[in-house]
């Protein structure tokens, strides 16, 4: 039969850890500096609170080492902090959604709920066969996009201009010398002074 219940057997279900009372004395073993040693940055308060990779002040490793090209470079889009996105939409679809000849914009995209936002950009691209004659304005196309279109006899507009494609840059050849021209190598000897002639002997 279980012990009736009374204030003098009342007792946790689990057994009390006393905390460490620290700064009461030399006796309680944990006085004067309260087990943080003298000075430092680990006896200040908010020690405990450095980031992750923190070296003390000096120059952390990840700054320390050379940057590569990566996703956190502007010439790493679409990837890392300059990630460009834009809504996908496949000419298999204009040729369900829309009839021959109607005009293609984000907001006729939208309407026949092919996208869900007409502030991001749209891409067009060439997965599945078109047979419509369309007139679709975009701000992205694919290559294979823009052929099957045209191919249809539709029209491809670019809402922000056609792409510009980057030229490669080439180290430029190291200058070489130019050659002399046959009259400037002519005048040069022509210009020599003559080696003066022997003194003729005496007559003995």
């Amino acid at each position: 039969m279980p012990e009736e219940l009374s204030l003098s057997n009342l007792k946790p279900a689990q057994a009390r850890k006393d905390r460490k009372r620290v700064g009461r004395g030399l006796g309680s073993g944990k006085g004067r500096y309260s087990g943080r040693g003298i000075k430092g940055q680990k006896s200040r308060s908010g020690s405990h609170k450095m980031p992750a990779g923190f070296e003390g002040g000096q120059m952390p490793i990840d700054m320390r080492l050379g940057k590569l090209r990566g996703n956190t470079s502007a010439d790493a889009m679409p990837i890392g902090p300059f990630r460009t996105y834009s809504q996908p939409v496949n000419v298999a679809a204009l040729e369900s959604r829309f009839e021959a000849g109607s005009e293609v914009t984000p907001e006729a995209l939208k309407a026949v709920g092919l996208i869900r936002k007409v502030s991001v950009d749209v891409k067009v691209l060439g997965v599945g066969e078109l047979t419509k004659t369309l007139s679709v304005s975009a701000h992205g196309f694919s290559k294979s996009a823009v052929e099957k279109i045209e191919a249809a006899g539709g029209k491809v507009g670019w809402l922000r201009g056609e792409p510009v494609k980057k030229r490669k840059r080439h180290k430029a050849a190291k200058p070489t010398a130019p050659e002399p021209d046959e009259t400037e190598a002519e005048a040069e000897t022509e210009t020599e002074p003559e080696a003066s002639e022997p003194a003729e002997e005496a007559e003995g």
